[in-house]
């Protein structure tokens, strides 16, 4: 449930039909089931715990957007709450305020070694860049039902809306 394109919408615009946006994501494989209603702003662009990549994943984290590349907020998705005939698994969500958008988030997990820790334990990081501002911000999301920030870092530049990003354990990066 990731995307590095333009919206389906943005496309649609393009051909002139924005009457067709779609209303629902229904992914089937080996026929388990789950149906993901699409909503204003909709969840776009999700990352999972990099320590679960190519395994069974129960939570997924995803920007709230409108219109690529900015994002409205970010939200975290139960999977294992998502049915045929249930729409909605946000469990968490913050909405970043009037004028602030921020890019992709990124999972960080609160223990990288330790096998036996939850899956959504972890912290959720990005950037916000307040328009009426000019202010950019680095923050850090926990395990929340409102993904609350435990830390808020002021950058000294502005971050590009679409901007990509990668955490690196510092242990990894001295083996460089």
């Amino acid at each position: 449930m990731a995307s590095n394109v333009l919206s389906v919408e943005h496309a649609l615009d393009q051909m002139n039909l924005r009457r067709l946006s779609p209303k629902r994501l229904s992914l089937m494989p080996r026929q388990r089931r789950w149906s993901i209603g699409i909503r204003r702003p909709k969840p776009d662009l999700g990352v999972i715990n990099p320590a679960y990549a190519g395994r069974r994943t129960r939570y997924v984290y995803a920007t709230l957007t409108d219109q690529l590349p900015k994002a409205a907020g970010v939200a975290k998705l139960d999977l294992s709450l998502s049915t045929i005939d249930r729409d909605d698994c946000v469990v968490a969500s913050r909405i970043y305020g009037p004028g602030c958008y921020g890019g992709e988030p990124f999972f960080v997990p609160r223990e990288h070694d330790n096998p036996e820790a939850e899956e959504d334990d972890g912290y959720l990081v990005t950037y916000v860049h307040n328009e009426n501002t000019e202010k950019s911000k680095f923050i850090v999301d926990a395990k929340s039902p409102n993904l609350d920030i435990v830390a808020d870092v002021m950058l000294p530049g502005r971050v590009p809306y679409g901007f990509h990003g990668i955490f690196v354990k510092e242990n990894d990066l001295n083996m460089l």
